[in-house]
């Protein structure tokens, strides 16, 4: 079984010494096992814990919500409907973020469209400085 310290599992999974401290501090991560000088070792569970969170964070969960995840993922089949029900609610809100992009790409176009045009001066700074912009 591997056994690694702070700084060798940061820098495995490509985070910060802090971070994983900070996941600690807020219990995404159990207490690391400590040798007789006080440094901490972490092993498998560990990295698979934390592999699994960078997977949830690039999927947009927030921390609390990948603390959730995490408990949840300790019985599996017992929770599946509300995994289930988390992952139908984030995809709502990508959903939306993406219809957001949309339309913001669409105004952008536009105006850069207009500003090329435009003799008098740009659309685009117009546009910033008028309320319904």
């Amino acid at each position: 079984m591997s056994s690694w310290s702070i700084g060798e599992l940061a820098e495995q999974v490509g985070m910060s010494t802090d971070t994983l401290r900070y996941y600690e501090k807020i219990a995404l991560l159990p207490r690391a096992l400590r040798d007789s000088g006080g440094r901490r070792h972490y092993g498998e569970a560990d990295l698979a814990r934390l592999l699994f969170i960078q997977r949830a964070q690039a999927m947009n969960f927030s921390l609390a919500e990948i603390g959730h995840l995490l408990q949840l993922r300790e019985r599996p089949q017992a929770t599946r409907a509300n995994v289930r029900q988390l992952a139908a609610e984030k995809l709502e809100e990508v959903e939306a973020r993406l219809k957001s992009l949309r339309l913001l790409r669409n105004e952008l176009r536009l105006l850069l469209n207009l500003c090329a045009g435009s003799e008098d001066g740009c659309p685009i700074l117009e546009s910033l400085d008028s309320d319904h912009g």
